[in-house]
């Protein structure tokens, strides 16, 4: 089915889509958004541990037929009805997921973070690798906004970046949540033995990620410092590597933060990069990420993705030769990017497109947040 040409394949049915876990990203955002792609999705498989979160769930699914319903991942998984599983459980299973997915020789979507380890996301890239590789796709949804396409190209035509400044300081996602039309609901119908065993592995991969592999003491701050870092800090963190590439370190850090900020000074060659992260109770989103240059300042500004058609926008501030001022604002779509990644994955799926947003590409963020989580402890001692 997916060895056609691209011709053929603009004529193929519908990519069958499992959706692992149903919880509140799924009914946000994820169900309404395949819902809007019809005639490229359709979710025929519902996956979680609460009994009462995939009816829910099953009746928000447009179609004629309702999709199947399990609490098994292996079910869904090796079902011939599923093409594309979609990964959008706790973190901490995204690993164990997605080798049942890979090992099904099904097409992986999996929501960031990819993982908290770097020993769980190498499990997830062997698995890859072993399924024939190009057969992950991490859901870094900013990085296919159409403005920050458009500004990853026009910061090339800075020659040499001075100054970059990285913000992502947002109010509870609940205050979007409940006025985004979607009515989510959240269950509590799970059995102990799931409970306790979230509750191990995420105790687990805490002690893996800091003590196994950082070498740094597991303290309440700083186990809660690495999940917001890694979970918040993925969205930035990634996109500010698209741009830029990787930092060579870590050279400040406030020794004021707490644990749900993070204020960072990162070191490239020729320039560093500001990096301000937090969660507090002001209902506002204020996310950008702003490239000063000698003459040009590239800037993207991005809205809550709960809110369906906010515009991400990009912002460029210039001097022109003739010595005049210039300031513009791009707009170049309504369409959030949600919709625009979910288009990438039907090219991905569908016409074979290169994939981006690869495991392999992910693991670099953890490698940053090693770099965050080193300094926080050089600073706080």
């Amino acid at each position: 089915m997916f060895g056609m040409t691209p011709t053929e394949a603009t004529r193929m049915a519908v990519i069958k889509v499992g959706i692992i876990g149903c919880g509140m990203i799924t009914q946000v955002v994820h169900v309404p958004s395949l819902n809007s792609l019809s005639h490229l999705f359709q979710v025929t498989y519902l996956c979680d541990v609460s009994e009462e979160a995939m009816k829910h769930s099953q009746l928000k699914i447009a179609g004629s037929c309702r999709p199947k319903t399990t609490r098994s991942v292996a079910e869904l998984c090796n079902a011939p009805e599923v093409e594309l599983v979609l990964i959008a459980s706790n973190h901490a299973f995204h690993a164990s997921d997605a080798v049942v997915a890979l090992q099904a020789n099904k097409y992986v979507f999996i929501e960031k973070p990819i993982a908290l380890t770097l020993q769980d996301t190498d499990r997830i890239i062997a698995a890859n690798e072993a399924a024939g590789g190009a057969r992950v796709f991490i859901g870094y949804m900013r990085r296919y906004a159409a403005a920050f396409v458009d500004a990853v190209k026009e910061v090339r035509s800075i020659e040499q970046i001075r100054y970059v400044r990285v913000r992502d300081i947002i109010g509870p996602n609940s205050v979007f949540v409940a006025q985004s039309g979607t009515y989510p609901r959240t269950f509590n119908d799970y059995r102990e033995a799931d409970s306790e065993a979230l509750c191990t592995k995420s105790r687990d991969d805490i002690e893996q990620a800091l003590q196994a592999e950082l070498g740094i003491a597991v303290t309440k701050e700083t186990g809660t410092m690495w999940e917001m870092l890694s979970i918040l800090g993925s969205h930035d963190l990634s996109a500010m590597r698209e741009i830029m590439g990787m930092p060579k370190g870590v050279i400040g850090f406030s020794p004021c933060a707490t644990a749900n900020d993070a204020i960072a000074i990162f070191q490239y060659p020729n320039f560093a990069v500001a990096y301000e992260s937090g969660v507090d109770q002001v209902a506002r989103f204020d996310a950008s990420i702003e490239i000063f240059g000698d003459t040009k300042t590239v800037k993207v500004c991005i809205d809550s993705p709960f809110i369906k058609g906010l515009p991400t926008t990009m912002v460029v501030k210039e001097t022109l030769p003739d010595g005049s001022y210039k300031e513009s604002t791009t707009r170049r779509t309504y369409e959030d990017p949600f919709m625009l990644e979910l288009k990438e994955v039907y090219q991905w799926v569908a016409e074979g497109k290169i994939l981006k947003t690869t495991p392999s590409d992910a693991r670099q963020d953890l490698e940053i947040l090693g770099m965050l989580m080193k300094a926080v402890t050089a600073w706080k001692v």
